[in-house]
């Protein structure tokens, strides 16, 4: 991959499991309002409301990890020029594979997924994913959160309101398939649908960026990703405070400015130290 030899004026904004690109809704008028053109691809068969998935989640079973970094490729490799990309939860791993893929100038994975070989569990995450992983026939479904279990999961540290608020907002059933593959994929790895190369020089530079809070995705997990990279190539992890829910919790407005101004400083900088 070419480094970067000017500022980029275009964000891709990747969603995680149990959301939709309209969890990115105020991210993406904040970074419009700074002159920039944003994307926020989604799954494929996601394109519908969070009120349509919920009543029919068959797009969310049907779902595979082959078919969403298909998917996401097809949209960065048509642009003029590498534009930043930043992930959240799921969408932290796919952010990492396309910039291992050679795409984007500069990314941003927030309150990441695992990439294969990552093997720190906490026991919180064990507990904010047993409702998927409890149940072994929950790998051929869409499984979705009660609002306990999202509260739990995503909203932990929030108001009761608020909480709800979000779950009513954001909240669609994830692919119990892909969840049961990665957490599989931890236990007996094998270049999976996840697998990342640690030492790619080439990549665009990285920032992990975690949530204080986060009981799906904590900061544990983030430091242990990030530690599995080469030392020579830039990447960095920042700790805010807040639940897993980061994009759109009180005090979003501060981790998506960060994000930004992280990204367009190091885009225009060669990703090896």
């Amino acid at each position: 991959m070419t480094p970067a030899t000017s500022t980029p004026d275009t964000i891709v904004l990747v969603h995680g499991f149990w959301v939709t690109p309209r969890s990115w809704e105020h991210w993406i008028e904040r970074y419009e309002d700074r002159g920039l053109r944003v994307i926020a691809p989604a799954y494929p068969g996601f394109e519908v409301d969070v009120e349509a998935l919920n009543a029919d989640p068959t797009p969310i079973e049907r779902v595979t990890v082959p078919a969403i970094i298909e998917r996401l490729e097809g949209i960065v490799g048509a642009l003029e020029s590498p534009p930043i990309i930043i992930g959240h939860s799921a969408g932290g791993v796919f952010t990492q594979i396309l910039l291992d893929h050679g795409f984007g100038a500069a990314g941003v994975a927030i309150d990441s997924a695992p990439t294969e070989g990552v093997k720190r569990i906490p026991f919180s995450q064990v507990r904010a994913s047993f409702p998927v992983l409890k149940n072994p026939a929950n790998r051929h479904k869409a499984v979705g959160l009660t609002f306990e279990q999202w509260q739990y999961t995503f909203t932990n540290g929030l108001p009761e309101d608020e909480a709800r608020r979000l779950y009513e907002r954001y909240h669609v059933p994830a692919s119990g398939e892909i969840f049961w593959g990665s957490a599989l994929a931890n236990i007996h790895p094998g270049r999976d649908e996840t697998w990342v190369n640690y030492d790619n020089e080439q990549r665009a530079p990285l920032l992990f960026i975690s949530g204080s809070a986060d009981h799906l995705m904590p900061p544990s997990i983030q430091r242990s990703n990030a530690k599995h990279y080469n030392d020579n190539v830039i990447t960095e992890v920042e700790e805010f405070e807040g639940p897993h829910l980061l994009p759109a919790s009180p005090g979003w407005e501060k981790v998506a400015d960060f994000a930004l101004d992280w990204a367009l400083e190091h885009a225009a900088l060669p990703s090896t130290r």
